[in-house]
Order: C-alpha cells, then sequence, then structure tokens
C-alpha cells in the first residue's frame, strides 16, 4: 500500500536550492569545457607551429644534406674518373714495357749466336778478344735490362692492382651516395599531401651503421686521399718507367754500337793480318821458285865439274904410266894433283850447298804449308766475324718504347 501512494513532495526551499545546484554544476561543467577547448586551442595552435617549423627544418637539412651528397659524390665521380685514366695510362705504360722485354729477346739471342760462331775459330784466332769482351758485356746488359723490366713490370701490375682496388672502393662509395641521395630528394619532395609511400606504418628501424656526419665525411677523404696517394705513386712509376724505357734502349743501343766497332775492327785487323800473310806468301813463293832454281844451279854446277874432275884424273892416271925417271913430280904432275884437289873440293862443297838448298827448300815448304794453313784460319774468323755475326747483327733493331 506504500509503494502505490503518492510521492513525497519537495518543500519550496528546496525546489530552490536542487536548481541552485544545478546551474553552478552546469556553468562550473561550462567552464572547464571553456578552459579545455582554449588549452586544445593553444595546443593545435602551438603544435601546428612546432610541426611546420620542424618540417621546414627538416626540409633544410635535407636539402643541406643532399648538396653535401652532391658536393662529395662530385668529389668521389672526379677521382674515379682520375682513377680510370690512370689505369689506361698504366695499361699503356704496361704494353710499352711488355714491347720493350719482347724486343729484348732477339738482341739476346743474337748476341749468344755471336758468341757460339766464334767458337767455331780455331788455332790462334781462338783468343779472348776485345770482340768477345764486348759481346759477353752485351749479354750482359741485355740480361740485366730484361730482368729490370721484368721487375718494372711486375711494379706495374701491383700498382694496376692498388689502383683497382681503390677504385672499387670509389665505386661503391659513389653507389651508396647515388642511392642515398636519390631517397632523400624523394624524401625532400614529399609533402603533407604526398601519398603515404609507407602504407600507414609508422614504425622503422635504423639498420646498419650508425656514423656522425664528421665520420661520413671522413671516410669519403680517406677513400679520395687513398685515391690521390695511389695516383701520385702511379705518377712517380710512370716516370720511373718512362726514364727506365729511355736509359734501356740507349744502353742496349750503345753496347751493341759499341760491340760493332770492336768487332768491325777486329775483322779489319784480320784482314790486314790475312793480307800480310798473303803478302809473305807471295815473297816465300818467290824465294821458294829461287831456291829451287839455285839448287837447279847447284846441280849443274856439280854436273859441270864431273868432266874437268874426270879429265884431270885420267891425265893423272895416264901419266902414272911414264916409264923410269919419266915418272917424275914435274909442274905438270903438280898441277894436276893440284886441281884434282881443288875440284873434289868444289864437288864436296856443291853437294855442300845442294844439302842445305834442299833443306831450306823444306823449311820454306813447312813455312809456306803454316802461312797458308794461317791464312786459312784468318780467312775462317773474317767469314765468321763479316759474314755470320755482321749479317746477325744487321737485323738487330733497338727503338725506343
Amino acid at each position: 500500500s506504500r509503494l502505490m501512494g503518492p510521492p513525497n513532495k519537495f518543500l519550496p526551499h528546496e525546489w530552490k536550492h536542487a536548481n541552485q545546484v544545478q546551474f553552478r554544476r552546469s556553468e562550473a561543467e561550462r567552464t572547464r569545457s571553456e578552459k579545455l577547448t582554449a588549452e586544445c586551442k593553444r595546443l593545435i595552435e602551438d603544435s601546428d607551429t612546432s610541426t611546420k617549423r620542424m618540417q621546414q627544418d627538416a626540409q633544410k637539412k635535407l636539402e643541406q644534406r643532399i648538396q653535401d651528397i652532391k658536393f662529395w659524390r662530385q668529389e668521389l665521380e672526379r677521382t674515379f674518373e682520375e682513377m680510370v685514366q690512370e689505369i689506361e695510362t698504366l695499361v699503356v705504360f704496361k704494353s710499352r714495357v711488355e714491347r720493350a722485354l719482347e724486343s729484348c729477346a732477339q738482341p739476346l739471342q743474337v748476341t749468344l749466336q755471336c758468341l757460339a760462331e766464334r767458337q767455331k775459330q780455331v788455332a790462334i784466332d781462338l783468343v779472348h778478344d776485345e770482340v768477345e769482351e764486348e759481346l759477353l758485356k752485351e749479354k750482359e746488359v741485355t740480361e740485366g735490362v730484361m730482368v729490370l723490366l721484368q721487375r718494372t713490370l711486375e711494379q706495374i701490375n701491383e700498382q694496376i692492382r692498388l689502383i683497382r682496388s681503390v677504385k672499387y672502393s670509389l665505386e661503391k662509395d659513389l653507389r651508396d651516395k647515388f642511392q642515398a641521395e636519390c631517397i632523400d630528394d624523394f624524401c625532400s619532395l614529399l609533402t603533407n599531401t604526398s601519398p603515404d609511400g609507407n602504407g600507414g606504418n609508422s614504425e622503422f628501424f635504423s639498420v646498419g651503421m650508425t656514423l656522425t656526419p664528421e665520420e661520413w665525411e671522413s671516410i669519403c677523404n680517406i677513400n679520395i686521399s687513398k685515391a690521390e696517394r695511389e695516383k701520385n705513386n702511379s705518377h712517380s712509376l710512370r716516370a720511373l718507367v718512362g726514364s727506365l724505357l729511355e736509359q734501356t734502349a740507349t744502353d742496349m743501343r750503345r753496347q751493341h754500337e759499341a760491340t760493332g766497332r770492336a768487332l768491325d775492327l777486329r775483322i779489319q785487323e784480320a784482314k790486314t793480318a790475312k793480307a800480310v800473310l798473303e803478302n809473305q806468301l807471295d815473297k816465300l813463293l818467290a824465294e821458294t821458285a829461287s831456291q829451287e832454281k839455285n839448287l837447279e844451279d847447284l846441280r849443274v854446277a856439280v854436273a859441270e865439274k864431273e868432266a874437268p874432275l874426270r879429265v884431270a884424273q885420267t891425265r893423272l892416271s895416264s901419266r902414272s904410266q911414264r916409264p923410269n925417271v919419266e915418272l917424275c913430280q914435274d909442274p905438270a904432275q903438280t898441277r894436276l894433283l893440284t886441281e884434282v884437289k881443288e875440284l873434289a873440293n868444289h864437288v864436296e862443297r856443291l853437294n855442300e850447298a845442294i844439302e842445305l838448298s834442299e833443306m831450306e827448300l823444306k823449311a820454306l815448304a813447312g813455312q809456306q804449308l803454316m802461312i797458308e794453313e794461317e791464312i786459312q784460319v784468318k780467312s775462317n774468323s773474317i767469314y765468321i766475324d763479316e759474314v755470320i755475326c755482321r749479317q746477325l747483327r744487321e737485323s738487330v733493331s733497338i727503338p725506343n718504347y
């Protein structure tokens, strides 16, 4: 029955109090709302201002970064092109050294052939003369040049390897900077109205090395400094190679000319000696003919003495038949005895002269044989030096590379 009864009624002052409470509560809520609205408006303005300032600052930083990357990329590109050019230049120098090294083979072969051919000289002409000394010097110079060129070629190859290593580092750095510049260009072009290229994903992670700008510039400087150092080393090496090629060619040419002069002098000496021997042989042949005539005259003289001796002996024999006192020692007998004795003495002396003449002819014949052999030796030496060695050496050419 209590539930179904009429509701309790409030008194007027309670009604007024309740209304005042609602008014105060409503006013307080409105005031809080106004304060919140003003605070949010200020927050929005501050946020917009800060966002714009940060975007502008980020944009400037990106543009400055792009300029820095462009600057260093230009420096790297310039250095890279210098490395490419330096490699091409070194390859040219390498080809010059290789050609110079190959060109040493033929002069060395000719020198060795000349030394071998001159070993075919015989008798007294197989001598360690000036030509052999110059040929041995020529062999030593050529072999020394070949060793030096081979060592230089190895240095060039090593320098090319070092420059290619630097070029690889520059190329890698250039690729990275090109990619970084493209990324930063893309970032600098993004605006608040640009499509969300990140797909709305606000999460990102920093990957790879974290370097300061100073460290980043230091790496660029290190790469460029390495390139400059290797370029300077390459310039020094090229200057050395150019001087070396010129000097080695000059040394080989000078030694080749010295050997040629010694060879010409030796040929002339051999020809002079051969001419002297031939002249001596002519005199020897003339003397042999004279001695043969002398021997013939001696034999004729002995033969001519046979008849007078026989006559004198016959006279003595006949006069020995004189009878009795007629067999006296008269002047005729004395003269005949003297004549026989003197004729016998003449014949004996003539026979001794014949023996001496025959011995002299044998000596002349032996000397003639020796001179003819010596002339043959000289002819052989002249043929080896003038025909073989000189023709071999005429094919030698020592150009500048």
